[in-house]
């Protein structure tokens, strides 16, 4: 699904789709995605009586990194209820988060990210300041199992 193209994409044209199907609605609008990204370990292993005075580099660990997902608050119980699901050990809790990026025009999605078995880890409101005008915002942190791209 990846459109090759010779400049860049721009990176404000995304959705997000937390596993319920839906990238509409104020419920999937998020301001920021941040932190997506795997890494896989190495390990060095040597033996004693090898020729070559080096160490073998192993292929070891899948690892994902946590990714922080940012919205203005909106009154919406939805992340909560994920949430709760999570915490009271509710296995089927667990989603796929895919997030898709646009072109410029919206009319085509030019690369996704797929988050396999998410779950909310992390969910912090505010600050709130009664001086500031800034937006309330709701921050949500994902760990997950497995990152896939197309």
């Amino acid at each position: 699904m990846a459109v090759l193209r010779d400049r860049p994409y721009v990176q404000f044209n995304f959705l997000v789709n937390l596993g319920t199907g839906s990238t509409q609605g104020p419920d999937a609008g998020f301001q920021e995605v941040s932190g997506v990204g795997m890494e896989v370990t190495v390990s060095e292993y040597r033996n004693g009586n090898s020729g070559e005075n080096s160490v073998l580099k192993i292929t070891g660990l899948n690892k994902s990194t946590d990714v922080t997902l940012k919205r203005g608050a909106i009154g919406s119980l939805s992340l909560y209820r994920w949430l709760d699901e999570i915490r009271n050990g509710n296995q089927s809790a667990l989603r796929t988060v895919t997030i898709e990026l646009q072109n410029e025009d919206h009319t085509q999605v030019v690369q996704t990210w797929k988050l396999m078995r998410a779950r909310i880890i992390k969910h912090t409101s505010g600050p709130f300041n009664a001086k500031g005008t800034d937006v309330a915002m709701e921050e949500l942190v994902l760990a997950y199992e497995r990152l896939e791209m197309e």
